[in-house]
């Protein structure tokens, strides 16, 4: 399935696309053998947002730190390693920049491939980390504050784009209402927090686009809604009762548009994967979906549904086999469709 592993030296990944720096280990023998990760929650918190300046500055303050953290942890001195994994795309272009340099440097210095990674492929290779891992071909459902997509995946490489979002991701959605709610930064996991004490039917929100047929989403008119119904809510109580009123409409417009996907592919195994893929309602309402059609269901762990080196150096590994030469050419990009992605050579079309 991945890269017949004639170099079985271990990969090094780095991830610097947003507001987590980060650095792994992975080898094809070992598997994980070290992550290393720093969030920058902190310093955003009081803009309510990432500053990108920001988020790039600290990137540079702590990705070496990172880098020697991983190495130590898993074992391995910098001569051991057999490629440069780091993301190159989509993301904020300084915070790529950045990880992407100093990947470029080391891997110059050591003479190894330098491998870029797709950001979302490496979500969507995520719960190869885990036991049981999925098998091609599956159905996955990636969700985060940047992107919502339902992709048929019948290979590495070999991505069928099936519907996403015509305007705001899924967790974009979940942190601008929890904005309008007057919760804190970051507000997604905020917005559940609240949720789990709400009274389900004190609000009634719109399912977008599941009234029609087809795969794609739209949440800003769900963010409308919820602004509109906000003069109703009054005390903390009724605060409570419209997030969990959101949370319910969107958890349920995922899941039937999963089973539409479902029923289009034929798939009998469903991966999700993002930061939104860590949501308890989610998971709860794509298990229940799971057990009434026989899926086989995956997440990766909670640690690696948001932004983390480990599924780079994941995606590393598996694509090491694409004949990249040592060294190589730094490429970042901020936007980068994953339908652009290929098959690695050894896997043909």
């Amino acid at each position: 399935m991945f890269p017949r592993e004639a170099d079985a030296r271990p990969i090094l990944g780095i991830e610097t696309s947003c507001d987590e720096t980060a650095a792994a280990v992975y080898d094809g023998a070992r598997g994980l053998a070290a992550h290393a990760l720093h969030s920058q929650i902190r310093l955003h918190a009081e803009y309510g947002g990432v500053v990108p300046e920001l988020a790039s500055r600290d990137h540079v303050r702590r990705i070496n730190d990172l880098v020697r953290a991983a190495l130590d942890q898993a074992g391995v001195v910098p001569a051991q390693l057999g490629g440069i994994a780091y993301t190159a795309g989509p993301g904020l272009i300084g915070a790529l920049m950045v990880g992407a340099s100093v990947a470029a440097g080391l891997a110059t210095a050591l003479d190894v491939p330098l491998i870029p990674v797709h950001h979302m492929e490496a979500h969507l290779l995520a719960p190869m980390l885990e036991s049981p891992a999925p098998t091609f071909p599956f159905l996955a459902l990636l969700v985060s504050g940047g992107h919502t997509l339902l992709v048929a995946v019948r290979g590495l490489g070999r991505y069928e784009l099936l519907g996403e979002s015509l305007d705001d991701a899924v967790g974009e959605a979940f942190d601008k209402t929890a904005k309008m709610l007057g919760l804190p930064y970051p507000g997604g996991p905020e917005l559940a927090r609240l949720a789990d004490s709400g009274r389900a039917g004190c609000f009634r929100l719109p399912r977008p686009m599941t009234d029609r047929p087809g795969l794609e989403f739209s949440f800003s008119g769900l963010k409308t809604a919820v602004l509109t119904a906000l003069p109703q809510a009054g005390d903390e109580q009724g605060r409570a009762d419209l997030a969990h009123a959101f949370q319910e409409a969107v958890t349920e417009t995922l899941a039937i548009k999963v089973q539409r996907a479902v029923d289009a592919t034929g798939f009998e195994r469903l991966v999700v994967a993002g930061g939104v893929g860590a949501n308890r309602r989610l998971r709860e309402r794509l298990g229940e979906l799971a057990s009434r059609r026989g899926l086989q269901l995956f997440f990766p762990r909670q640690a690696f549904c948001t932004d983390n080196a480990a599924m780079v150096a994941y995606a590393g590994w598996a694509r090491r086999a694409e004949g990249v030469a040592p060294g190589g050419k730094l490429f970042v990009t901020p936007r980068w469709p994953l339908t652009e992605l290929q098959p690695p050579r050894h896997q043909g079309n």
